[in-house]
């Protein structure tokens, strides 16, 4: 019907320039030629529709694809007829202003036709229809009744709160109703989008839903600063409405935001860090195509660098992992969202060598993501063995495997708990930089070994932030080790896009440090999530001081002062060449280890470990703690 409908619509366009060219009054001349080729014009138009997939549309999903195909079908068609007309009739009796008033009049039906068909179905026509024959009951009746729709108010009148406004309106399920927005961009007060006024600027936040009657609010403000955050948090709080966010840029891996990605306000979000800016074609010359291995896949950092290097399109990534629900998750969820890939789950330790042997020898991975590692401060100064098996000997054992097959890219997450060490896993993380940056630095391996460094994650397995919201639950108090601790924090996709990005950078034997920012009071965290959920510190929930926990700094660092930082290509990345080769002596002191940790000796774990770190400052863990163990 539509396409009948082209025809028609085609050739009146044909006929109507004809007649605004010679107003009204067409000269005989021109008359028969104008009939001779109407069938030909139209013939070739439709044609020309089919090429450019105009008739593959649902109409009343009509859009901007479907106009920039109509007039890429109508310039093509025009410029076909203008050529046979000028190789047939020479352009005798063809007024060559035809073709533009034809072309105009052409796209302007065909797709205000399209327009129409949108407008009925949205208008006429609901998006679920019943089909039923029958008059439903009073219970069917009452089913079938919508509910009331909630009153929302969009704060921000960019891009993000227009494309909010449209699914919204465009979803009746969602059951929202748009009564305006806010935004502190003055000029935009008054106007409209699509209709619906920008009422005013954020801060009558207030007063503008005494006045609409607002019942919830959607920031849409996906490059908010941490400050413009704490902010509009702190008005909505004030004014009692419920609130909440479209995720910032950087959290959102395809960049795309739609209503599916609404969520709670969280504390990431007043964290306030920049979009980080990623090289891309540098990262996907090594990932595309290749085979990647994650160790710790089903971590929190393993996980979304599995999320994040699927985006390069990898010919395999192995998921490797010695938890298997964890494991089972990643694998389920990568292939839902990435089932053209080759995903290949893996159970299995690091400390197994010849399982490692096996799994290199069939995949022959390329690049390998080493994120497997003890990160709980505290067990690990009870239990420092399991430091030593896992985060040294396994990471030992990942590399000679990564070596004997001709890797060539091995990238290890490392902490800022490694610099000064005051813990036995900051220590371990040590060493085991050194262990790789070792097979660059004596010129031992073709494997380029690098090492990147960064401190804490915000939601990370073991973070601070899980535990402070059980214990607001709970009803407190939130326990805090002391009022100077600070830390700094970053998102966990921000922290795994960089590893990417340094990744590509390395050429062998560098530690690269992410720039954290500014540190954080862990007391300020408290307070800021206590009020994120709903309560007023130290009166509806209290905090207490428990003090620094064995292996515990005030501060934490990423470099030290002799260690000479050198800025890279990308902003928020630096970097540190290894230390010189001193392999020999290194590998004796490992074997010490492994034996110290086959024999389960703390005090010399300790002792050794501070041989080879010298910068390690030891603490015993206290009695209780060692009873608890």
């Amino acid at each position: 019907m539509v396409f009948c409908l082209d025809g028609l619509l085609l050739g009146v366009s044909w006929y109507i320039a004809y007649q605004i060219r010679f107003d009204f009054q067409i000269p005989e001349q021109f008359t028969r030629p104008m009939w001779t080729v109407l069938p030909a014009v139209v013939a070739l138009k439709l044609i020309c529709f089919f090429f450019f997939n105009c008739y593959r549309g649902m109409w009343r999903f009509t859009g901007l694809s479907d106009l920039m195909n109509i007039i890429k079908a109508t310039v093509l068609g025009s410029v076909i007829s203008v050529v046979g007309i000028a190789l047939v009739f020479r352009f005798e009796n063809f007024p060559r202003s035809i073709v533009f008033i034809d072309w105009s009049f052409s796209v302007l039906a065909v797709s205000g036709i399209r327009l129409f068909i949108r407008l009925f179905y949205h208008k006429y026509v609901p998006t679920r229809p019943i089909l039923s024959l029958s008059r439903p009951t009073s219970s069917a009746a009452a089913r079938l009744k919508k509910p009331r729709k909630r009153n929302l108010l969009i704060i921000g009148a960019g891009n993000c709160g227009e494309k909010m406004y449209r699914e919204i309106h465009d979803n009746p399920q969602l059951n929202y109703k748009v009564v305006g927005f806010l935004d502190d961009d003055s000029s935009k007060i008054g106007r409209m989008i699509h209709g619906v006024p920008v009422l005013g600027i954020v801060g009558d936040l207030a007063a503008i839903i005494d006045q609409s009657g607002a019942e919830e609010a959607l920031i849409a403000i996906p490059s908010a600063s941490s400050q413009e955050m704490r902010r509009i948090v702190s008005l909505c709080k004030e004014s009692g409405v419920r609130f909440k966010t479209v995720p910032g840029y950087g959290e959102l891996i395809d960049g795309k935001v739609s209503v599916n990605v609404i969520r709670e306000v969280a504390y990431r979000d007043l964290l306030g860090r920049e979009t980080v800016k990623l090289d891309e074609k540098m990262i996907s010359e090594y990932i595309r195509g290749r085979q990647v291995v994650v160790t710790g896949a089903g971590g929190s950092i393993g996980s979304e660098l599995c999320r994040q290097i699927c985006r390069f399109d990898p010919g395999a990534i192995v998921l490797f992992e010695r938890a298997e629900s964890p494991l089972y998750e990643i694998d389920l969820e990568l292939r839902k969202t990435c089932g053209h890939l080759n995903i290949v789950p893996v159970l299995g330790d690091i400390r197994d060598k010849n399982h490692l042997r096996k799994i290199f020898d069939s995949l022959k991975p390329q690049t390998v993501f080493h994120a497997a590692a003890y990160k709980h401060v505290p067990m690990l100064e009870i239990q420092p063995w399991k430091a030593l098996e896992n985060n040294i000997l396994g990471t030992l054992n990942l590399i000679d495997v990564s070596n004997e097959f001709g890797t060539e890219r091995f990238v290890l997450v490392s902490t800022d708990k490694a610099v000064r060490a005051a813990n036995v896993m900051g220590a371990s993380k040590r060493v085991a930089e050194m262990i790789a940056l070792n097979r660059n630095s004596c010129q031992t391996s073709r494997t380029q070994f690098m090492a990147v460094r960064f401190g804490n994650v915000v939601g990370s397995v073991g973070s601070v932030v899980p535990l402070f919201k059980k214990q607001i639950e709970e009803g407190g108090p939130v326990t805090v080790t002391h009022p100077e601790v600070t830390r700094y924090f970053m998102t966990i996709r921000e922290a795994s896009q960089l590893i990417l990005q340094a990744g590509a950078m390395g050429q062998g034997g560098e530690i690269f440090i992410l720039d954290m920012g500014t540190p954080v009071k862990i007391v300020d965290m408290a307070r800021d999530l206590i009020r994120l959920s709903g309560f007023e510190p130290d009166v509806d929930i209290k905090i207490e001081f428990i003090g620094l926990r064995p292996g515990e700094k005030l501060y934490e660092e990423l470099i030290t002062a002799d260690e000479n930082a050198q800025p890279t290509q990308h902003p928020k990345i630096l970097m540190l060449k290894g230390a010189a080769c001193d392999m020999g002596q290194l590998n004796v002191k490992i074997q010490e280890l492994a034996s110290l940790a086959a024999a389960q000796d703390a005090a010399q774990i300790r002792f050794k470990l501070q041989e080879i770190v010298p910068d390690y400052a030891p603490s015993e863990p206290s009695a209780s703690q060692t009873r608890a163990a």
